[in-house]
């Protein structure tokens, strides 16, 4: 089934580059594109699609890094612009939060559930596996203090809403920015999820699902991987495990939202797709049919929730 996520990685980037320019310079009369990175695959390879595009000079990369990211994310990201050529931008996003009370209405609703919890504490939130029951999943948010301690307990429904809403300024808050840049200087801002984030809704409305060309919303991470390779990106970023970079505490996407490696989720919505059934995914994957069959149910879930956050400003007439 691996075989079905295969694609011809040269021409695939030829194809997008040429459509990035063509949208960019002709349909939208800018002068060239805006990425935001952040050492992780997706915008590595959008920022190498756009170089290969428009060239260094007429892309402006931006780091946009706050107080509780990874320390990993500007050496990888130095490590991208070096290879593609380009003098990236930093500015901290963390003067912004604390004037929105980011980390404050965080704070204030972790606790609520955990009295002992301090803002000097590390903190993410986490969601069962997928695959383990058919049982309703509850998030959970997990913290830890400076001593080492972690302590987990189960949110509210009101606990998480306020937990996420304040976690959102964060995609917010770069995506002024972004878009700062990109009147300033006549340019298109890209967004950068794949399908499998695209297509599950994995994107803060108005945050990193804002954009004026998505150029790989339409690959599986699986291919945008393959992209990666041909593009001769950093090894350190096409080994580096896929994280969220919004919670304090290090949070795998599988952990937080997707209950799966993105490989295997690739293949569960592959075949969700094109009606491959769940016995056959669960062969190829070493699963048991009734655990496909809950990955299925959750791909309908989380599209109709999805539904909302795709949905453009609605009119009347």
């Amino acid at each position: 089934m691996k075989e079905l996520l295969a694609i011809d990685a040269e021409k695939e980037i030829a194809r997008i580059s040429a459509w990035i320019k063509e949208t960019i310079l002709k349909r939208f009369g800018r002068k060239g594109a805006i990425v935001a990175i952040s050492g992780g695959i997706d915008s590595s390879v959008v920022a190498g699609l756009c170089v290969r595009a428009l060239g260094p000079e007429r892309v402006f990369t931006l780091m946009l890094p706050e107080t509780e990211s990874s320390d990993d994310n500007i050496s990888l990201c130095n490590l991208l612009t070096a290879r593609l050529g380009l003098k990236p931008s930093t500015e901290s996003i963390t003067p912004l939060l604390e004037a929105t009370g980011c980390y404050r209405r965080r704070d204030e609703a972790i606790k609520k559930l955990i009295p002992e919890y301090e803002p000097t504490w590390k903190s993410k939130i986490v969601l069962p596996s997928v695959m383990d029951s058919d049982m309703f999943r509850l998030f959970s948010v997990v913290v830890q203090a400076p001593d080492g301690t972690q302590t987990k307990a189960r949110l509210t429904h009101d606990a998480f809403l306020a937990i996420v809403a304040a976690s959102n300024f964060k995609q917010r808050a770069r995506k002024m920015l972004e878009y700062y840049h990109a009147d300033r200087l006549n340019y298109a801002v890209t967004g950068t999820p794949n399908l499998l984030e695209y297509d599950q809704g994995f994107f803060v409305k108005l945050g990193d699902g804002a954009a004026d060309i998505k150029p790989i919303a339409h690959l599986y991470k699986t291919q945008v991987y393959a992209l990666a390779k041909a593009l001769d990106l950093p090894k350190e970023i096409q080994s580096r495990t896929p994280t969220t970079d919004t919670y304090s505490l290090p949070q795998t996407q599988e952990e937080f939202y997707f209950s799966l490696p993105y490989d295997e989720m690739d293949l569960c919505l592959y075949a969700k797709n094109h009606g491959i059934s769940a016995a056959k995914v669960a062969e190829a994957l070493g699963h048991e049919p009734v655990q496909i069959e809950r990955v299925f149910r959750d791909i309908d879930a989380k599209r109709k929730m999805a539904q909302y956050l795709h949905s453009p400003p609605l009119l009347l007439d």
